[in-house]
């Protein structure tokens, strides 16, 4: 619990956010503007190349013992729910008792790039686009249905349901075997139009609708179960909101649910979201576009390379410290000795299948301009501006399709300077970072409160939950002379990109 806050007291919502590398859960004051939070880690596997999965039972078990933590700071209040956020795009399969029949497939796992290009090449991914909202790509379940179809078909005739991680979650706490429309939409297999199943989508990929669970609304409310209560602490029975996808709840955490305000979220990946009162789908591919709750829809783009990519560079190019665990401040204290723009070093960082701008599994990473004085600390560095101008490109997206007039920031790298100000100069727009704990954690509970009626609307909650003035946050200014080294670097970046990917097309590889 941070150092500054105060048990709550009286009645509490608890926001439950299932992430890509751990789970946090938050503990927020109805009564009382005070909150209590309690994180788990879980590792993200590589047990081969485009391969990235998770142990489901070490995720649920990390979510209930975090859960558990939580409630223990409480226990003088009242719980009036608890609402849940998950990262998108996983999958996974259960056998006909509900037992996981495989780990679960991160979206950040690129095995389906075959079949995800096959789609492009086919002609069918810019009608499954304007069909779903999702652009065609390794990381969406469409595809990763079709791999199984295609390579493993032993698990293909085992498998009774396929499910994403906020469903299993949802089944672990209540018993309930559902989906909720926010993170059923990024699977890549709803009509946006009909907000169910997409028959287009179902006959691509091969799989039955009977195969997925239901899909009910983000304000769905079941019970916890008497066994998950009595092990963290409940009534049984305590209402549990199924809540939304992660990215369109860190819009309504940061308060970014206004036009013209954007939410920005860096983490493993990152990504940048606007809302808009409808859908907005886009058959180039360049923006996906997810419900909220009526009659919210998030619209925005990600990209697969965030903190993680500036992790690896430290784990690589400094090992006398990589098994330490102080590596992310030190490779951020190397980084910020260098002076902005890296001394003329480029990086496109491009380690893991990238999303926007390309979604494409086959563009890799390259350094352009290194010399022999260049040290580990300027590639570093590099790697870190290289992650900050890919975000300024979907800035920059969103910013033609409604003219932004802010940027709310959200993620534990902000907690970094270093990654506060490089990322205010990138993208060159008025930038706020908001409190960590404000993310996808309190858009759960400000949803949560929606669903239970506790509130008549998500601006409601967010002033009974983070205050009349909304969450708080802290403005960053750029230094012009700063802003103007990102430009020319921006530029040159964008010129490396043209060349890699006419480099890639010329020898047959779409990029």
């Amino acid at each position: 619990m941070p150092a500054n806050a105060e048990t709550p007291t009286g009645r509490v919502v608890i926001g439950l956010d299932v992430g890509t590398t751990g789970v946090k859960a938050v503990a927020f004051g109805l009564d009382v503007s005070a909150r209590a939070v309690a994180v788990r880690e879980y590792p993200l596997l590589h047990p081969a190349p485009d391969q990235e999965i998770q142990d489901p039972a070490a995720i649920f078990g990390a979510t209930t013992s975090a859960l558990a933590e939580c409630l223990s700071r409480v226990r003088n209040a009242s719980v009036v729910g608890i609402s849940l956020s998950a990262a998108m795009h996983g999958l996974m399969a259960l056998d006909c008792g509900l037992h996981p029949i495989t780990p679960l497939l991160t979206w950040a796992d690129g095995r389906a790039s075959a079949e995800a290009l096959a789609f492009h090449r086919d002609g069918l991914a810019g009608d499954l686009q304007s069909s779903t909202g999702t652009p065609v790509h390794p990381m969406t379940p469409l595809s990763k249905l079709l791999w199984f179809s295609k390579n493993d078909p032993g698990t293909w005739a085992e498998a009774r349901w396929w499910l994403s991680l906020k469903d299993f979650v949802l089944l672990g706490l209540t018993g309930t075997l559902a989906t909720e429309l926010s993170s059923a939409s990024g699977t890549g297999l709803v009509d946006v139009s009909t907000k169910s199943w997409s028959q287009l989508a179902l006959q691509a990929c091969g799989v039955g609708e009977e195969s997925l669970p239901d899909i009910v609304p983000t304000t769905f409310v079941a019970p916890l179960s008497a066994d998950i209560a009595m092990k963290v602490g409940l009534p049984p029975g305590t209402p549990v909101v199924a809540g939304a996808a992660d990215g369109p709840l860190s819009n309504v955490g940061t308060g970014a649910i206004f036009p013209g305000v954007a939410a920005l979220s860096l983490g493993t990946s990152g990504a940048v979201r606007i809302v808009c009162d409808g859908p907005r789908t886009d058959r180039s591919g360049n923006t996906f576009c997810y419900p909220l709750v009526e009659p919210l829809w998030v619209v925005g783009a990600a990209i697969s390379n965030g903190a993680e990519a500036v992790r690896w560079a430290g784990r690589t190019l400094l090992p006398e410290v990589a098994a330490g665990s102080d590596l992310d401040d030190v490779t951020l204290r190397r980084a910020a000795s260098v002076p902005p723009g890296s001394d003329g070093l480029v990086m496109l960082p491009f380690l893991l299948p990238e999303r926007a701008p390309l979604w494409s599994s086959n563009l890799f990473g390259a350094v352009i301009g290194l010399r022999h004085h260049h040290s580990s600390a300027h590639l570093i560095r590099a790697c870190l501006e290289g992650v900050c101008l890919q975000m300024k490109v979907l800035v920059d997206r969103l910013d033609a399709l409604h003219p932004l007039t802010s940027v709310r920031a959200t993620g534990g790298a902000f907690r970094s300077p270093l990654w506060r100000q490089v990322m205010a100069a990138a993208v060159n727009r008025p930038f706020y970072v908001v409190g960590e704990a404000e993310g996808s954690a309190l858009g759960a509970a400000a949803l949560g409160l929606v669903a239970l009626a506790q509130v008549t609307s998500l601006e409601e909650a967010i002033g009974v939950l983070s205050g009349q003035g909304g969450p708080e946050q802290t403005y960053v200014e750029a230094s012009p002379a700063v802003v103007e080294v990102f430009a020319g670097i921006h530029e040159r970046s964008q010129s490396m990109l043209e060349a890699l990917t006419g480099t890639l097309s010329e020898h047959g590889v779409r990029p």
